[in-house]
C-alpha cells in the first residue's frame, strides 16, 4: 500500500497518471487509504488527493460533422462548393479519400461515436424507425460505451453542439429516462436538437435536456448559434482549467434539408450551375483526376436511367434546379466558414497544434431524398408527396429562407457524390457510403498536404483517439464487460502513406441496400431507391454486383458474370458479418417503420388513447404525442377567460410547415389545419367569449380510414356547436421532425399566420386540454 500511494503521489505531481492507473476498468477506482492513527490532524500529514487526469501531453479531441454532403461537393475533393476551412485543415494535415460512412445518419453517428458497428449499436436506420428486431432496437446495448464516455472517465472535458440524432424518440420527453441523451452519454455539455433535422431559422433547441427559445434575431441562424456556443465553451474551459485536455464534438444540422442559408451566401454561387448535373458532374471528376483526389485510370460511373438527364428538363425546371444549388453551395460555405471560426479559436488560444481534428464531410452520400424535381417543403417528400416545379416556381425568389423548407433534385446529389453510383441509403455503392475526410494533427501528424488511401470507416474514428490520448480500450465500464471495438486507429496511415491498410472488411447495409468490402473487393446489391417508392423484390432475389476496387476506385466494372467464385466468397463474407453484428433480417421497409405498432418499437403512450396536457408542456414530439393524423378524434380545452380581448394559442402541434392549431383570436375560439403550407382550412366562432370558464371542443371525422384522408372539422364551445368546415387532405405519416405539440403556445415557427411567432401565449387560463382518439 505504501508503494502504491508513493506512484500515485508521484503521478499527479507530474501529470503521468497512466503510469500508475488501470484505465482498462472504468471508472477508476480510488485506492482505499490507509488509516491514520493519528488524534490530532494538526499531527498528521493528508495523503495525496486522488485525481484522474488525462496522460500527459494527450491532445484534444474534436470532431466535425457535417451533414448529407457528397464526396464530390467541396473544393478539398475536386467539388464546386469553395469551403476554404476544410481546404486549410486538408494543407496541414492529411485528406482520405477511402473513408467510409454507413450511408444514413443516425447509423453513421453511432458508429462514429463509439468505434462499433451500427447494427452492433442497434442502429440499424434511424431511430425513429427503431424495430423489435436486435441490431435495430434504437437502444445503445451497455457493453458498448461512447468516445465521450471513456474520454471523459480518463480525464477528459466533453462537449457536444448541433444535431444530435442517437436518442431514442420515445424517450425525448419529460420523462426520460436521460441516459440515451447526449449529457447521459459522456457528454459535460450539450446544445443543440434532438432529431434528424432542424429549421436553421426557428430550431427546436436543448440545452443539456433543457428546451430552450434561440434568440430572437433578424439574422438568427442555428449554425452560427451553435459555434457561438462551442467557442464559448472552449475558452472558457481552456482559462479555468488550460491543463485539462478538452472533447468536442461539432455535428452540424447542415447540409441536410431544410436548406437555408444567408441570402448573401446563395448569391456567391448565382449562375454558376447553369450547365446542370451532368456537366457538373463531368467538370467535377476532371478536377479531381487533377488534383490526384482519385486515381489517374478512375471512371466516370454512367448516370442511371432513375435519375433525369438535365438536358430533358424544361426552361423552368432548369432555372427553379438552379437556384436549389446555388441554395446549398451557400449553405455548405456558410457551413465551413462556421468552422473556421471554430479553428480560429483554437488556433487564439494555442490549441490547435495539439488538436487532433477529424473533419468529415459528410455522414453519407448527397440525399436524394427530396425526389425529382426537389421540394419547397421537404416534409412533403417525406411523407411520401413528390414535388413538381410548377408547384415551387412561385417559391424561387425566397428559396432557403425561413418561408421554405427546401431540398434539391436528386440530380444535384447524384452530381455531388462523384464519381460514384447512387446517393445516400444506397448502402450497397459508394455514391451513398464514401465521404471525404481531413485529419489534422500538427504536433502528432509529420505528413502535411498529403492524400491517404487506405480504406476507412467511421468507426475507425475512436479507436484513433485512443491510441493518440495514449489511451486503452477499456474491458469493463461501470461493471459491464465491454465488446471490443471494431474500429481499429488509422494513425498508422498517417505516418506512412505506403502502409498496408489495417482494415480488411467491412460490411455496409441499409433498407436491404447491401454489400462487403474484403481485402480489395466489393461484392454488393442495390435492393432499393430512395426516392421511388415502388414494390420491392425479395430479398432473396436481389442480384449481386461484384467490383474490384482496389484497381476500380468508383465501382465502375461490374466483374459478377466474370468471376462467380469470387463472388460466392464475398457472399459469404458478408453473412458471417451479418450474423455477427446483428444485421438480420434485412428490413427494407421505410415509411410502413413510423408506425410504433408496426415496427414493434416501444410507444410512449403504450396503446392510450386519451391524453391529457396542461400549461407548460410543450416541444412534445410526436413520438411523445398521441397521433391524430388521419383518425377521428377530440381536442377538449377547459379555460378560464379573462375578456373579451383574450388570444393566444391553446394548443398547437408542429409549424409553419404544416400541423393543426386550437387559438383563439379577439376572444373567438378558431382551429386551423396546415397542410403542408400548401392548404389552410381555417374554422372559427363568430362571437368573443365571455369572461368565465368554457369548455373548447375540437372534432375531426375522416371521410375514409386511409392517411392522408380529408374529412368533417367541427369547432364546438360549451356543447354548442359554433364551425363547421371540411378539410380536403391531412398530412399522411408525419407533421415535422423537429417541432413538437405545445400547450399555451406556438413555439418555433408558427402553424397559422392568424397569430405572430414568438408572440402567441394564451392570456387566459387553461385549466386543461384533453386530446381523445374516438
Amino acid at each position: 500500500m505504501k508503494t502504491f500511494f508513493l506512484l500515485l503521489l508521484a503521478s499527479t505531481a507530474s501529470g503521468l497518471a497512466a503510469d500508475a492507473l488501470d484505465r482498462t476498468i472504468l471508472p477508476i477506482q480510488e485506492p482505499t487509504p490507509d488509516p491514520i492513527t493519528a488524534l490530532d490532524a494538526r499531527d498528521a500529514k493528508a495523503p495525496p488527493r486522488f485525481e484522474i487526469k488525462a496522460p500527459q501531453d494527450a491532445p484534444n479531441v474534436v470532431i466535425v460533422l457535417i451533414d448529407d454532403f457528397g464526396f464530390g461537393h467541396s473544393s478539398t475533393f475536386g467539388g464546386p462548393i469553395q469551403m476554404p476551412t476544410l481546404d486549410r485543415l486538408a494543407g496541414g494535415g492529411l485528406r482520405y479519400n477511402r473513408f467510409h460512412t454507413t450511408a444514413l445518419c443516425s447509423p453513421t453517428r453511432t458508429a462514429l461515436l463509439t468505434g462499433h458497428n451500427h447494427h452492433a449499436n442497434n442502429a440499424g436506420a434511424i431511430m425513429e424507425l427503431a424495430t423489435a428486431f436486435p441490431g435495430n432496437t434504437g437502444i445503445r446495448p451497455k457493453n458498448i460505451t461512447t468516445l465521450a464516455e471513456i474520454l471523459r472517465q480518463n480525464g477528459y472535458s466533453t462537449a457536444a453542439f448541433g444535431k444530435y440524432h442517437e436518442t431514442p424518440p420515445w424517450e425525448v420527453s419529460a420523462s426520460g429516462p436521460f441516459d440515451r441523451w447526449p449529457t447521459g452519454s459522456g457528454f459535460d455539455k450539450f446544445y443543440g436538437f434532438i432529431g434528424g433535422e432542424t429549421n436553421q431559422w426557428a430550431p427546436a433547441i436543448y440545452d443539456g435536456v433543457t428546451r430552450v427559445e434561440p434568440r430572437q434575431s433578424p439574422d438568427y441562424h442555428f449554425t452560427v448559434d451553435m459555434t457561438d456556443q462551442a467557442v464559448n465553451w472552449i475558452g472558457g474551459q481552456q482559462a479555468l482549467t488550460p491543463d485539462k485536455p478538452f472533447y468536442v464534438y461539432f455535428a452540424t444540422g447542415a447540409t441536410h434539408a431544410p436548406h437555408h442559408a444567408p441570402k448573401d451566401w446563395i448569391a456567391k454561387y448565382k449562375g454558376k450551375f447553369s450547365g446542370g448535373w451532368d456537366k457538373l458532374r463531368e467538370e467535377t471528376f476532371e478536377r479531381q483526376k487533377k488534383a490526384g483526389i482519385i486515381p489517374a485510370n478512375a471512371k466516370l460511373t454512367p448516370r442511371p436511367a432513375e435519375i433525369p438527364a438535365w438536358d430533358a428538363m424544361s426552361a423552368d425546371q432548369k432555372r427553379l434546379f438552379e437556384r436549389q444549388m446555388e441554395t446549398f453551395a451557400g449553405f455548405a460555405e456558410h457551413t465551413d466558414h462556421q468552422v473556421g471560426r471554430l479553428v480560429e479559436r483554437l488556433e487564439a488560444i494555442g490549441e490547435l497544434d495539439n488538436t487532433l481534428f477529424f473533419y468529415i464531410a459528410g455522414d453519407n452520400g448527397s440525399s436524394a431524398e427530396g425526389g425529382p424535381e426537389g421540394s419547397y417543403n421537404e416534409m412533403m417528400a417525406l411523407n411520401g408527396i413528390i414535388g413538381k416545379a410548377d408547384q415551387m416556381m412561385s417559391h424561387i425568389d425566397e428559396w432557403g429562407g425561413p418561408s421554405t423548407f427546401p431540398h434539391f433534385a436528386i440530380g444535384w446529389a447524384w452530381a455531388g457524390n462523384t464519381p460514384f453510383q447512387w446517393t445516400k441509403q444506397v448502402a450497397s455503392h459508394f455514391g451513398g457510403t464514401r465521404n471525404g475526410m481531413v485529419m489534422h494533427w500538427p504536433k502528432g501528424m509529420k505528413a502535411k498536404g498529403e492524400i491517404r488511401s487506405q480504406f476507412h470507416h467511421v468507426i475507425d474514428v475512436a479507436p484513433t483517439v485512443l491510441e493518440a490520448a495514449g489511451l486503452p480500450e477499456p474491458k469493463s465500464v461501470n461493471g459491464v464487460t465491454q465488446r471490443p471495438m471494431d474500429g481499429v486507429s488509422m494513425l498508422y496511415s498517417a505516418a506512412d502513406a505506403k502502409a498496408p491498410e489495417r482494415r480488411k472488411t467491412q460490411y455496409f447495409e441499409m433498407f436491404g441496400n447491401r454489400g462487403i468490402y474484403h481485402e480489395g473487393w466489393v461484392a454488393c446489391t442495390r435492393h432499393s431507391i430512395p426516392w421511388l417508392l415502388v414494390p420491392l423484390p425479395a430479398v432473396k432475389d436481389d442480384v449481386w454486383e461484384l467490383y474490384h476496387v482496389d484497381e476500380d476506385f468508383s465501382q465502375a466494372n461490374n466483374l459478377a458474370a466474370e468471376n462467380p467464385a469470387k463472388l460466392k466468397e464475398l457472399q459469404e463474407v458478408f453473412m458471417k458479418e451479418a450474423l455477427r453484428n446483428h444485421v438480420l433480417p434485412i428490413d427494407d421497409r421505410r415509411s410502413e417503420r413510423f408506425n410504433p405498432a408496426i415496427a414493434g418499437r416501444p410507444d410512449l403512450l403504450g396503446g392510450r388513447k386519451t391524453l391529457t396536457v396542461y400549461p407548460g408542456m410543450t416541444g412534445m414530439l410526436e413520438n411523445a404525442f398521441i397521433n391524430v393524423k388521419g383518425v377521428h378524434h377530440t381536442i377538449t380545452a377547459e379555460v378560464e377567460v379573462t375578456d373579451a380581448a383574450t388570444q393566444g394559442v391553446i394548443l398547437a402541434q408542429a409549424g409553419y410547415f404544416g400541423g393543426w392549431t386550437l387559438y383563439l383570436k379577439d376572444g373567438k375560439p378558431r382551429h386551423e389545419y396546415n397542410f403542408f403550407a400548401l392548404e389552410r382550412t381555417n374554422i372559427g366562432s363568430e362571437t368573443a367569449l365571455a369572461p368565465g370558464k368554457h369548455v373548447i371542443t375540437y372534432e375531426f371525422i375522416p371521410d375514409s380510414p386511409k392517411p392522408g384522408t380529408g374529412g368533417k372539422s367541427i369547432l364546438s364551445v360549451d356543447g354548442k356547436k359554433v364551425a363547421e368546415g371540411q378539410i380536403p387532405k391531412t398530412q399522411p405519416f408525419l407533421f415535422s421532425a423537429d417541432e413538437g405539440a405545445d400547450v399555451g403556445l406556438d413555439g418555433e415557427t408558427n402553424v397559422s399566420p392568424d397569430y405572430p411567432q414568438g408572440n402567441n401565449a394564451f392570456t387566459g387560463k387553461i385549466l386543461k386540454v384533453t386530446v381523445e382518439q374516438k
